[in-house]
């Protein structure tokens, strides 16, 4: 009799299953809320590096250094995240000429681009464009654009058209679909508060696995 007691599924079986699950549901909650984001990429501005419907994993707080790949909140679309690349960090002199990014007068090294400038665009209004074509500019010119007017202040506009430099506190982000992405060029640098995290993994589609 006692043997066929000790089979029975009984309640404090269940409270325990209970309490386990809800732990690990906490633990993974507070893993993605605090430490983790799960992303999906949504649209074409990081191609051919990142495709639309991938999904990556980024590292909230993480520090950011040039050339990483970030998950960004949108700022000329409330709610809404972009994925692009770090190019140019705080104080940093940008300027793009002849499809070369020139920062504080040295040239930079872009190996993402490599397999842009073999891919021509198809998209209305792009077509027979490289992914990779970069039109000229530097923070002094694009801070002169009606874009730019619509994220600074008069003085903030002013201090970049006179010193050329991203403003201290925020990232200069593009997109590797540089003739399509929709980024720093038009919606201005990226306050670091606005960068949900940098992006380590991509672990969807299965084949295309890779750590960053």
């Amino acid at each position: 009799m006692a043997e066929k007691d000790n089979n029975k599924f009984g309640l404090k079986d269940f409270l325990q299953i209970a309490v386990i699950f809800l732990i690990a549901m906490g633990i993974y909650y507070a893993l993605f809320t605090f430490v983790l984001s799960n992303d999906t990429v949504s649209g074409i501005s990081m191609q051919p590096n990142f495709e639309n419907g991938e999904r990556v994993i980024a590292v909230r707080h993480a520090k950011i250094e040039r050339g990483d790949v970030v998950i960004v909140n949108a700022p000329d679309e409330p709610g809404a995240e972009y994925i692009k690349r770090v190019i140019g960090m705080p104080g940093d002199k940008i300027v793009s000429k002849n499809n070369q990014i020139y920062i504080n007068g040295k040239k930079i090294s872009q190996p993402w681009l490599t397999k842009g400038f073999k891919l021509t665009d198809n998209e209305d209004g792009f077509t027979g464009t490289k992914y990779s074509q970069t039109q000229n500019f530097t923070i002094s010119s694009l801070a002169k654009t009606a874009n730019y007017k619509k994220y600074y202040t008069s003085a903030q506009l002013k201090e970049m058209q006179k010193t050329n430099r991203v403003p201290k506190g925020t990232y200069f982000v593009m997109g590797d679909h540089r003739s399509v992405s929709k980024d720093s060029r038009y919606i201005g640098t990226i306050a670091k508060k606005n960068i949900i995290g940098v992006v380590k993994l991509r672990y969807w589609p299965l084949n295309k696995i890779q750590v960053y």
